[in-house]
């Protein structure tokens, strides 16, 4: 089992998120092949799937002041997707820190298994109004500890 340091609090590293995503007409190019943007995409919404599953609005963290802005993404493109693949991202939390998430992202082909695409991901707690880091708040720091 492995173990992150939350301030005071140890965090374990939590176990995967799975998101299902199919690939439809407008996520191609003229080749049928999944264009490269829409990976982004992709592991976005199953970011926001993943806060909604831990209880967090963004609509009700934008009202409290608190948005999140991606600060860093590496991608990393394995095999393509292609039109109609049934897909499934799988997310894990690698740490939590004062102003920041960190996670690891994986896109697979859930017909066959294949691993499609990666991405390390660290998104920043910024103030709505001005845009400008701040702390994570207290309550979502807890509800990504140790399920």
């Amino acid at each position: 089992m492995r173990f992150h340091k939350l301030g005071n609090i140890q965090m374990e590293k939590k176990s995967h998120h799975k998101w299902p995503i199919r690939v439809y007409y407008e996520d191609t190019d003229a080749g049928g092949v999944v264009y490269h943007a829409r990976y982004v995409a992709f592991f976005e919404r199953a970011r926001t799937e993943l806060l909604r599953e831990k209880g967090f609005s963004q609509i009700a963290l934008l009202e409290q002041d608190v948005a999140f802005a991606v600060r860093k993404m590496n991608l990393e493109f394995h095999r393509p997707a292609v039109l109609d693949d049934s897909l499934i991202v799988e997310t894990v939390i690698n740490k939590v820190n004062h102003a920041s998430i960190q996670f690891h992202q994986s896109l697979y082909n859930s017909q066959n298994g294949l691993l499609l695409s990666e991405a390390n991901v660290v998104v920043a707690s910024v103030s709505k109004q001005n845009m400008k880091a701040i702390r994570l708040p207290g309550f979502i720091k807890v509800g990504f500890s140790c399920e």
